[in-house]
């Protein structure tokens, strides 16, 4: 009997854990289904790639090749290329000066020189009257086929996007980069000011402390702008005002506070802000930026 009782006693442990053996077994069987699905995707892209680089090497070699071959031809037949570029129905025949260019003649791209006189003589400095040499000339005659090309692509057919669109797609594309979070400078917040006596005063407070010596102590505005007009620089919306304090405006000088106070108070100083608007203090800075009506929403400048 005690025996039978003591081998209950053993596997009572072992029946308790098998439920979650069982569940940790099925919770880690679609984990592994996914793995083994998610490795011959892997394994094909890898296949792919290496197929892409081994065509493009093999490409550069048979193109390698031919190159050498060409050149070994060229030298051998040389003296026969001479004397074929040497005939005179040849030599001044388009075809006979790319000849050249396999011979040691580059008149193609440099020209003759007439070496004959303009006639006239400055200070002892006569002047040759010689054409622009060939190379020359077509650099300009591609430069005018590549102008209408242009034209044609960007203009007339609207294929190609033109600066601003490009501007966009990239400013859309790095968007996507940025994470959609509370630290997302693209992302604009949606909260209400807060009106309650304590936050004004805290923000107040904090306003004074951390903002004064760039806006004043009333807003009025010093080396930062005035805060109690209706133009803004970046938005007089509460949730304007609060972006433009946590992330800041570098290039004009206007620190980022996110890290140095919390959201809370970053809110707070945004609300005192908008709680100041038309006070018209003394000594206030002149207006900067768009007119915008206390909502947020811009008006026509006077």
């Amino acid at each position: 009997m005690l025996t039978l009782f003591s081998l209950r006693r053993a596997l009572l442990p072992a029946a308790l854990l098998a439920p979650a053996l069982a569940a940790v077994a099925q919770d880690a069987a679609p984990a592994a289904d996914a793995a083994a699905a998610a490795a011959p995707t892997a394994a094909a892209s890898g296949g792919q790639l290496m197929l892409f680089w081994f065509l493009l090497a093999t490409l550069a070699l048979v193109l390698l090749v031919f190159g050498l071959l060409f050149v070994l031809i060229v030298v051998k037949m040389k003296p026969q290329l001479r004397a074929l570029y040497n005939l005179p129905t040849v030599h001044d025949t388009w075809s006979g000066k790319v000849l050249g260019l396999l011979v040691g003649d580059a008149a193609l791209l440099t020209g003759k020189d007439k070496d004959e006189l303009m006639g006239h003589a400055y200070d002892g400095i006569t002047e040759y009257d010689n054409d622009l040499p060939p190379w020359w000339k077509y650099g300009f005659y591609f430069t005018i086929v590549f102008a209408i090309g242009y034209m044609v692509f960007y203009h007339v057919t609207y294929t190609g996007d033109l600066q601003l669109a490009e501007y966009e797609t990239e400013m859309q594309q790095a968007a996507l980069l940025v994470s959609a979070d509370d630290n997302d400078p693209n992302k604009l917040t949606t909260y209400t000011a807060l009106t309650a006596g304590p936050d004004i005063e805290a923000g107040k407070a904090l306003f004074v402390t951390n903002c004064a010596a760039c806006h004043g102590t009333e807003g009025e505005g010093k080396v930062g702008p005035n805060l109690t007009d209706d133009y803004w620089l970046h938005g007089g919306e509460i949730n304007h005002v609060y972006k433009t304090i946590k992330f800041g405006v570098t290039s004009k000088g206007m620190v980022a506070w996110k890290g140095k106070l919390s959201g809370k108070q970053m809110l707070q100083v945004a609300s005192y802000i908008e709680s100041i608007r038309g006070t018209n203090p003394p000594n206030a800075k002149e207006p900067q930026g768009e007119k915008e009506a206390p909502a947020g929403a811009p008006v026509a400048a006077r």
